[in-house]
């Protein structure tokens, strides 16, 4: 720097800060040396807070307004420099301007997915993300804890751990709340009040304060929000059989309309397939004040037999047909028969209701004397 430049640092008599950014929470008001001139004017705008920091210790803070350096307006640093009856011109000091409006539109959301209970769904992974707003309420303390020698302190410089804290607390409050996913959408503005009140502390301890937290959205993943979908579009059908009817209503209808005519086939097929499910739904309705009358159980299957007739396997045959059969004497007591479920072939007469039918039969009778 040259000599003017020099000179003139050394006796700049206004001091004040035009901030031209939106996300500058601090700057140090740069100048040759830190002299300041005795009897400066310090500018104070609206929304803004100045500091004084001496070697390294904080010392006098000044509110919005305008003021002339001297020693009555300034206690501290006159006691840290020593002046009993006033100061010599310029004295050092370095000067921080803070601005103490609102920052909004500052972003959280969570990383990774975070596994909570549902008390309706069970475990569930739901991600969530929104925005706060928050403001410098002690910029002694931010100066003391973030900024120390930064001379352009931003919003991006602190904004990390502050969407940590948000992010950990909205889990914690969550966790405790035992409050449904189908109920989040309604408690949106608790949920953000909430967040609020348990971040003061874990705010103030760097010297600011958060004025409002917003939930934007809670969500589930996407395979579990197309579950729900459906569950939801299962609900707006209702009665599937009407539902259906309705649609191949509308289908016909469309067919009709085509230019080329439609499909005349199709059309008959799905008026017939529509016309018997109205019938079915007829039936079922008139069905539904009084049971159907019973009918007599079915008759039970009868055995079959097969035969085995001068080696040659004959049937299946009835009961009644082998009946006949013994009674004619076609079948002896040795004749070998077979029906479904039997291992293998036997005899006629070891076979026990084939064998009762010999003893329907009347014995031959005695020869002629």
């Amino acid at each position: 720097m040259g000599f003017l430049g020099k000179l003139g640092g050394q006796f700049i008599d206004i001091i004040e800060w035009l901030d031209a950014t939106q996300d500058t929470m601090a700057y140090r008001f740069e100048r040759q040396g830190n002299e300041i001139k005795n009897g400066a004017k310090l500018i104070v705008r609206p929304g803004q807070d100045a500091v004084f920091v001496n070697e390294g210790e904080v010392a006098d803070e000044f509110p919005p307004g305008t003021y002339t350096l001297e020693t009555k307006n300034l206690p501290i640093l006159s006691t840290l420099q020593g002046w009993k009856f006033g100061f010599n011109s310029p004295f050092k000091a370095e000067v921080y301007f803070f601005s103490t409006k609102v920052f909004t539109g500052l972003k959280w959301g969570t990383s990774n997915p975070v596994i909570l209970r549902d008390p309706e769904l069970g475990p569930v992974r739901l991600r969530a993300y929104g925005s706060y707003t928050m403001r410098i309420s002690h910029p002694a303390t931010l100066l003391r804890q973030l900024i120390s020698t930064d001379g352009r302190f931003e919003t991006d410089e602190v904004s990390n751990q502050l969407r940590a804290f948000v992010v950990s607390n909205f889990v914690t409050w969550l966790g405790k709340a035992n409050v449904s996913v189908y109920d989040f959408a309604a408690r949106y503005t608790e949920m953000g009040e909430a967040l609020r009140e348990s971040l003061k502390h874990d705010f103030a301890q760097y010297g600011l304060e958060v004025m409002q937290v917003n939930i934007e959205n809670v969500g589930l993943p996407p395979e579990v929000e197309a579950a729900m979908d459906k569950r939801t579009q299962m609900g707006i059908v209702g009665n599937l059989n009407d539902y259906t009817r309705f649609q191949a209503a509308n289908a016909i209808e469309a067919s009709a309309q085509n230019p080329a005519g439609g499909n005349a086939a199709m059309d008959m097929a799905m008026g017939v397939a529509m016309g018997q499910q109205v019938a079915r739904s007829m039936q079922d309705d008139q069905g539904q004040g009084a049971a159907a009358p019973a009918g007599p159980p079915p008759l039970p299957q009868q055995a079959q037999y097969y035969i085995a007739v001068n080696g040659q396997q004959q049937g299946p045959l009835s009961m009644p047909a082998l009946q006949q059969q013994v009674a004619s004497g076609a079948i002896q007591r040795d004749t070998l028969v077979w029906k479904q479920g039997m291992a293998a072939w036997q005899a006629a007469g070891e076979v026990g209701e084939v064998a009762a039918l010999f003893a329907a039969v009347p014995p031959p009778l005695p020869p002629a004397g």
